[in-house]
């Protein structure tokens, strides 16, 4: 990830519009920044949540609130809860896709 070049911006979460993204079950409710290539992102996903895709987008993922299950294309499962996170890098072997039985609310830079 390379951060373009912006002037010191501060994002008021609240006041980004949401986006709603249809999973496999449930939803995710996207909030997000993005400039250039980077893409900042509050994300929630609802109870019952599971990603209609196999994701391979790299990632730094922290879980705020709730408890995620990120699967891995190759059969690995990780849960992650509040206070956990995980990195991923573009393309690599690593495809993942997210689900969750509680919910969860996510900071995602991408």
């Amino acid at each position: 990830m390379i951060i373009p070049a912006l002037p010191f911006t501060v994002t008021d979460w609240s006041k980004v519009p949401e986006t709603k993204h249809p999973g496999e079950t449930g939803f995710a409710l996207w909030r997000t920044f993005t400039v250039g290539d980077l893409r900042v992102r509050l994300v929630e996903y609802s109870p019952g949540y599971l990603a209609d895709h196999w994701c391979d987008r790299g990632h730094v993922l922290y879980v705020l609130d709730g408890e995620l299950t990120s699967e891995l294309q190759d059969g690995r499962t990780f849960k992650l809860t509040a206070g956990m996170s995980y990195q991923v890098s573009n393309h690599g072997d690593a495809a993942h896709r997210s689900s969750t039985e509680v919910g969860a609310k996510l900071f995602i830079v991408d």
